[in-house]
């Protein structure tokens, strides 16, 4: 029954704050942060869909169980790619007073996809159960979204004017996709029910954590992200 009202209470913070962030958006946000827009969108829909089999999944029988984790891993495969594409377009964004701007969003595309192909034929196996090699192959995908991340957090930091939204962005989401590569770890090294219990509320606490933070961040009046770029782009006075 804990675990029960856990999920419950989950699912209604967890889809509140994202409904919150999309208004949030909606008021002309959306328009800097596309791709944060759709990966929210992709976030609630998912959640949606995921509610009612994973509430019953305790009395489900075989049959369902089965269909549940095609359905969480399918939605897992879309998210991810709405996951990169969200930490490119922030390093982009990021990147917006170096030169060599395409060069650099060049190379972080392709290492990304290399990245995901080579590490999706080192763990799939058709022979094993789909959650067997996906666990292992997110886990790896979320870290190297993290690196990603703190990348991009090295060049905000770095930054001679910050840009303190797009800093509590990407930090919300380095805590995301780091809690999410830890629950993944620790699930893969350990079969027990109790231990893949504990990881998905500690990754389901790690994603609260995000939109929290992200909420506040969108919540930002404009001037105080946006007031160190125009300094940057004014001309200097000249004495």
């Amino acid at each position: 029954m804990v675990q029960l009202a856990f999920q419950i209470g989950a699912y209604l913070v967890g889809l509140s704050l994202e409904l919150a962030i999309m208004v949030v958006l909606l008021r002309g946000q959306w328009r800097r942060y596309p791709f944060a827009f759709l990966y929210l969108i992709g976030e609630f829909l998912v959640t949606v869909l995921e509610i009612e089999p994973s509430l019953g999944r305790g009395t489900a029988t075989d049959a369902e169980k089965h269909s549940f984790a095609i359905l969480y891993w399918i939605n897992e495969r879309i998210l991810h790619v709405l996951l990169f594409l969200l930490v490119i377009s922030l390093v982009y964004r990021a990147t917006a007073h170096l030169r060599p701007r395409r060069t650099l969003l060049l190379l972080v595309i392709a290492g990304t996809l290399v990245f995901a192909g080579v590490t999706l034929l080192i763990h799939f196996d058709g022979g094993v159960r789909l959650g067997k090699w996906m666990t292992p192959w997110t886990r790896d995908l979320n870290f190297f979204a993290a690196v990603l991340d703190v990348g991009l957090w090295a060049m905000l930091i770095g930054a001679r004017n910050k840009d303190y939204k797009l800093l509590l962005i990407s930090g919300a989401l380095g805590i995301q996709v780091t809690g999410e590569a830890i629950g993944q770890a620790l699930r893969d090294m350990s079969n027990s029910p109790l231990v893949a219990t504990l990881t998905g509320d500690f990754i389901t606490v790690a994603n609260i954590a995000c939109l929290y933070i992200w909420w506040q961040a969108f919540r930002l009046p404009a001037a105080a992200s946006d007031g160190a770029r125009r300094r940057a782009v004014s001309p200097t006075p000249q004495s």
